[in-house]
């Protein structure tokens, strides 16, 4: 059992780490003719299509950055273009090279600027950044100073336009399905609860419950307390009034998986679950508010990108449940489901953890 944990974890790690989500993001400011556009491209994305970490130890320096930046700027050069009101503009300077934390980890910037034959009334970005090299990859766009919502950006898909009355919100109800879909230890959370959610406490052990009914009645309880929870947390962290370190928010989101798991297999934790639930989705909230922190949206703004990714993120929960919910009750007597479902897959869950726990508690960072 042991032996088929690990390898059941090892299989769940590789999967985590082939399916993170990918993020780059674009901040265009225009003032009549000028255009600024800002490019934060994550260096794992980077180290993948260019083999920045020259010396193969595993870890990238400023100096391995920094001495392949012409490489970087190149392939940002040919992955992004733009064209103003239907014409294009010509490139005028470049900053110097800088990195940039974000929440996926650090990013290298390119801020250029350009020249447009009138001013500027709309924006049409041909995006094609790591079209052939990662399908899960998106871009993220803003105009500053725009009342429309940021444009999600699909490699491959054609230019898009970005314009001061541009609104996406199904965008962002996407982007929060695929968060989501990408975040493997959100999903694990989700599934240890819904594991149990079909039993009752008793003594130190579970039970089955008496009815279908109070089994949905319990999946209420605990959804809803974490879907509260987080969605105040993500209002907070998104808007920058709630900015907790994000090596120490990763490492408590893994905590509270192994946690969970671990009450699966011996209920140790006190009060109704779904109080623990909710604090626990407290924590989870400021993960879920990376995409959105990044954009560095505030006020009314940031309003309808909120609303869209939160729904999105409850969608992306929904299917969870409809998927394993009606498995559970239909298992939740049997003997498989008691003796070998719910303590292996808490198990393997619960391995897996403290894997991450381990590995975000060490974040590695990039020298200076």
């Amino acid at each position: 059992m042991i032996r088929l944990l690990l390898w059941l974890s090892l299989l769940l790690g590789a999967a985590a780490h082939a399916h993170q989500a990918s993020d780059a993001y674009l901040v265009y400011r225009v003032e009549g003719a000028a255009v600024e556009q800002r490019l934060d491209i994550a260096l794992l994305d980077l180290d993948r299509d260019l083999g920045l970490d020259a010396d193969g130890d595993g870890t990238l320096s400023w100096g391995e950055v920094r001495s392949r930046w012409p490489d970087i700027e190149a392939l940002a050069d040919a992955g992004v273009r733009f064209t103003a009101d239907g014409t294009a503009c010509s490139r005028g300077e470049r900053t110097p090279p800088q990195l940039d934390p974000h929440s996926d980890g650090m990013h290298a910037v390119l801020v250029s600027r350009w020249h447009c034959p009138a001013a500027v009334a709309e924006l049409a970005i041909d995006y094609r950044l790591f079209a052939a090299t990662d399908a899960a990859h998106r871009g993220l766009a803003r105009l500053v100073g725009s009342a429309g919502e940021p444009l999600l950006l699909t490699p491959g898909a054609g230019p898009q336009r970005l314009a001061l009355d541009s609104r996406d919100l199904g965008g962002f109800v996407v982007e929060g399905m695929a968060h989501i879909a990408s975040g493997l230890d959100h999903v694990l959370f989700l599934v240890t609860l819904l594991l149990v959610a079909v039993w009752r406490r008793d003594g130190h052990g579970w039970a089955p419950r008496s009815s279908a009914r109070c089994a949905l009645a319990e999946t209420l309880k605990l959804v809803t307390a974490f879907t509260l929870a987080h969605s105040v947390t993500l209002g907070l962290a998104a808007s920058g009034a709630l900015a907790p370190p994000e090596a120490a928010v990763e490492s408590l989101i893994a905590l509270t998986v192994l946690l969970a798991a671990l009450d699966n297999i011996r209920p140790f934790m006190p009060g109704p679950r779904w109080l623990t639930v909710g604090l626990f989705g407290l924590v989870h909230g400021i993960g879920f508010a990376g995409p959105l922190k990044d954009l560095g949206l505030r006020g009314a703004e940031l309003v309808l990108p909120l609303l869209g990714f939160n729904v999105g993120v409850e969608l992306g929960q929904l299917v969870v449940v409809a998927l394993l919910l009606p498995l559970a009750l239909a298992l939740r007597s049997a003997a498989v489901y008691r003796r070998a479902v719910v303590p292996g897959g808490s198990g393997a869950i619960a391995v897996l953890a403290l894997v991450w726990c381990v590995e975000r508690s060490l974040a590695l960072q990039l020298p200076p």
